[in-house]
């Protein structure tokens, strides 16, 4: 399995695993056998609805094919850059950077799947409508995957995302949110300098050092934190960086 380090908001590289080309042909699969499924049902509902004569077909038709043309843009927005496929193959879209990607690189990954996946020529070189060396168009998705070093099509390179496997990884769409005690006493009020992804991300850095016992890579974030903050701690390494998420939470509702 393919990895790739990616720096976080403190500077510290983080390994993230690569999918595998089957593990995305086949999360292609499942959402093109689920857009297949719409039209397959949805367009023998319409047409015996519609009948052959309405006034109506053309604008019922064009609302019909206008959430399959828009499916894998509002998946990644609404479900957090997984597709029902994705999901179910259990890989992601993130942003170069390690963290979420913005509604504007989800856009963008989105027009370009026109260039990525432009099945569309086929049927034109099939009806003559384009001369046959149009064709290899087609082939251009496949050939950026195979030729980037992270896998990534057009569309990842224009909008500065990867897709990720989330396997025995800690999950990415874990909230910041922490349980206080009624009486708790926040200690670092310079938490409230960080930023969204620095705590997203150091939420994400807790759970995996919990999990995998990996101290040293918390001794070096917790040492960041304390010099960019100017905080001076006696806590250790990991009880400093949970104290610093719950403080983040009692500020942040309070």
């Amino acid at each position: 399995m393919l990895e790739v380090k990616l720096d976080t908001g403190f500077n510290i590289e983080v390994d993230f695993l690569l999918p595998g080309f089957f593990k995305r042909f086949l999360a292609w699969i499942i959402d093109s056998t689920i857009i297949f499924a719409y039209y397959l049902v949805g367009g023998n509902l319409l047409s015996d609805w519609l009948g052959s004569g309405s006034d109506r077909r053309v604008l019922v038709w064009f609302l019909f094919g206008a959430p399959p043309f828009f499916y894998h843009l509002l998946c990644e927005v609404f479900l957090n850059g997984q597709s029902i496929g994705k999901k179910a193959t259990r890989i992601k879209v993130i942003s170069a950077d390690g963290g979420e990607p913005t509604i504007s690189q989800y856009l963008i990954r989105w027009l370009f799947r026109l260039a990525d996946f432009p099945i569309w020529i086929l049927g034109s070189v099939y009806y003559g409508a384009l001369p046959w060396w149009c064709s290899i168009f087609l082939f251009a998705g496949l050939a950026c995957l195979l030729a980037t070093p992270y896998s990534q099509r057009i569309g990842d390179l224009v909008a500065g995302t990867i897709l990720i496997d989330t396997r025995n990884r800690t999950s990415w769409e874990d909230t910041v949110f922490t349980e206080l005690a009624e009486d708790y006493k926040p200690r670092y009020p310079q938490v409230m300098q960080l930023s969204d992804k620095d705590i997203n991300t150091l939420k994400s850095i807790i759970n995996s050092v919990s999990k995998s016992g990996d101290y040293d890579l918390s001794m070096r974030i917790a040492d960041r934190i304390r010099s960019k903050l100017d905080i001076s701690s006696d806590q250790d390494s990991l009880e400093f960086l949970q104290t610093l998420l719950k403080d983040y939470n009692y500020y942040s509702t309070n």
